[in-house]
């Protein structure tokens, strides 16, 4: 909860998302920030995230949800200077991207989990039992996973569990379309 405690309101370019350090769930902050660039290259800067991943999701997000992200700055970090190499984030990293761009607050109490493809797919992630029971445990209240893992959920949460099979879905989801 120190990760996420100083997270008091809910701007437009933040999320939540959960990885796992080992076998323990961590929920952490990203936040990004997109403008237009002033130079004729965009630059992209990621910190805390392999800077390739974020070049990756950014170019998926472009072609597969339609962004125009070709004329924007890109800077994306991940709070409190953890350095997260799970593919889990992907969706988080996706999102928040977008929500800076359309300049639209994602809901706080929404966690976002899942690894995501180049055909702008939702992949399923491990130990996801694991990552709901900590949200559940900080608060959150809805959640966003891939819809393969929804159908194999064991247990019962008090959370509102949306399963997404692809980025447009999980936009829709949060309200950015």
């Amino acid at each position: 909860s120190i990760l996420i405690s100083e997270r008091e309101d809910n701007p437009a370019g933040s999320i939540i998302v959960a990885s796992m350090e080992g076998t323990r769930p961590l929920l952490v902050e990203l936040q990004a920030l997109t403008t237009p660039t002033v130079f004729g290259m965009p630059r992209r800067t990621a910190n805390g995230i392999d800077y390739n991943r974020l070049t990756l999701l950014v170019a998926v997000l472009e072609k597969k949800a339609g962004f125009n992200l070709s004329s924007q700055d890109i800077y994306l970090n991940v709070v409190s200077g953890i350095r997260l190499i799970e593919p889990a984030v992907d969706l988080g990293v996706v999102l928040v991207c977008a929500s800076s761009f359309k300049n639209y607050s994602i809901p706080k109490e929404t966690l976002v989990i899942g690894e995501v493809g180049l055909t702008g797919e939702v992949r399923a992630v491990n130990l996801i039992d694991k990552r709901l029971k900590e949200a559940e445990k900080l608060g959150f209240k809805t959640c966003i996973i891939p819809k393969s893992n929804k159908k194999l959920l064991k247990e019962k949460y008090k959370l509102d569990i949306i399963g997404v099979s692809n980025i447009k879905e999980a936009i829709q989801a949060v309200g950015l379309r």
